[in-house]
């Protein structure tokens, strides 16, 4: 994962993500730069658009959030319903014993 946010960070910082500026990046934060990892990350990214990608993430996260917050809202309804008939049950069995 350090080397895809060293990709992102260097992407975010305007400077070109090759293989130089990569094991700077990993290196400067402690960790042990693996040279294959950041040939393969070099490699396929190349040719990509980053920011459209991120854009493209964005979307695909906001539209999932957006899609599960009814779902999300009717189960939390559902937790609330069982909660109120609990304590229902348990007022109807303390009237039971002072009936």
């Amino acid at each position: 994962m350090e080397y895809i946010y060293g990709a992102l960070l260097l992407h975010k910082l305007g400077q070109p993500v090759n293989e130089e500026n990569l094991k700077k990046v990993v290196h400067a934060a402690g960790a042990q730069v693996d040279e294959a990892k950041i040939k393969t990350l070099v490699a396929s990214l190349k040719g990509l658009d980053i920011e459209a990608e991120l854009q493209n993430a964005s979307i695909a996260v906001s539209s999932g959030q957006s899609g599960n917050a009814g779902a999300g809202k009717a189960e939390a309804e559902k937790k609330e319903e069982k909660k109120e008939e609990k304590i229902a049950e348990a007022a109807e069995g303390l009237a039971s014993l002072f009936g």
